[in-house]
């Protein structure tokens, strides 16, 4: 299997010639479920392009937003249910069409001990997504609603590289643990700025926004 290009500037090439042998590329679709709570993780995949979200469910099946995986990115909480050998406590979701190089548990632990630029990945991976729980943490505590939402809207237009969105009030305000009536409410003031355009399950984020 090839190993992109670019990863010869992130791994040492003994590292690359083990991925080459021992990984595989797996291709998802927009909306496909990749992990659910409870699940074993068998792997940890790194997105070669597209992105992933990554949920919270609580106990009535309400849904959070944690973070969003983007290219040469992974998920740290993944990452310790593999190294640990723990159900996952997380849901992952292909927020786009994506291909994903899919890392076995058995190596991630011996790669660890190897190579250092695998290490350095890994810790790397911890550090951004910690921060990205930091900010999802602040939002909720800190943040009003209508600035989480202006918040979500810019993170998901950068993660899908796109600035038509493709979600209903509804599935918006699932994600930010909210009514669909107040998101109804919010996106309508946001229309009438002048900073997004609103369509049937389709959001326009304009330049204003």
């Amino acid at each position: 299997m090839m190993i992109p290009v670019h990863f010869k500037d992130i791994f040492e090439p003994g590292l690359l010639r083990e991925m080459e042998k021992k990984t595989e590329i797996k291709s998802v679709k927009a909306g496909d479920i990749l992990l659910e709570v409870g699940q074993i993780v068998r792997g940890m995949p790194i997105v070669l392009s597209g992105s992933l979200r990554v949920l919270r469910i609580d106990e009535e099946g309400r849904e959070i937003l944690l973070y969003y995986i983007s290219s040469d990115e992974s998920c740290a909480m993944t990452f310790t249910c593999c190294m640990e050998h723990f159900p996952s406590e997380i849901k992952v979701v292909a927020e786009d069409d994506a291909d994903l190089l899919m890392i076995p548990i058995r190596s991630m632990d011996e790669w660890m001990r190897k190579y250092a630029t695998w290490k350095s990945f890994v810790m790397r991976t911890i550090r951004n997504r910690f921060n990205d729980l930091l900010r999802t943490i602040d939002q909720i505590a800190f943040q009003k609603l209508d600035e989480r939402l202006v918040y979500y809207l810019k993170e998901k237009s950068k993660a899908t590289g796109s600035t038509l969105i493709n979600l209903s009030h509804e599935q918006i305000a699932n994600e930010l643990a909210t009514s669909r009536v107040v998101i109804s409410r919010l996106l309508k003031k946001l229309e009438i700025d002048k900073k997004v355009l609103l369509y049937r399950n389709q959001i326009k984020v304009l330049n204003a926004l």
